[in-house]
């Protein structure tokens, strides 16, 4: 599989990844808080520094999303960036100790992220 190819489909799965966490995230949330509207659970995820540790995901999403919206192309260099970013993301490499511990944590608890984490390895690291 081609690297770009690769890594438009890596996003992809990164975003169902991402979705999975979002919804367990509040699920946690309003067991705890009771039920908030889409508009107040957003706003929670933007001010809260309980959820910062899901903005790398977020983040790394629209770099990727960016990359292939450049009107003059990407370089080969540009795609290996962002897939060693990606596998540094679902390996838990960073060194964020808060991170590493709520992202295993929603991996032990939510069989749905735990399931989009291991089809997103199998893109990352399946040569």
């Amino acid at each position: 599989m081609e690297n770009a190819e690769r890594l438009k489909n890596a996003r992809n799965s990164l975003l169902k990844l991402h979705k999975t966490l979002l919804d367990h995230e509040r699920r946690l949330y309003e067991g705890m808080n009771g039920p908030v509207t889409p508009g107040q659970f957003l706003n929670i995820l933007l001010e809260d520094p309980d959820f910062v540790w899901l903005r790398k995901f977020s983040t790394l999403i629209v770099d990727i999303d960016e990359m292939f919206a450049q009107k003059d192309g990407y370089s080969v260099e540009t795609v290996e960036l962002h897939l060693t970013k990606l596998r540094e993301l679902v390996s838990m490499e960073d060194e964020d100790e808060v991170f590493r511990a709520r992202y295993q944590a929603a991996l032990q608890q939510d069989l749905g992220s735990a399931s989009h984490q291991g089809d997103l390895r199998g893109l990352l690291f399946d040569e």
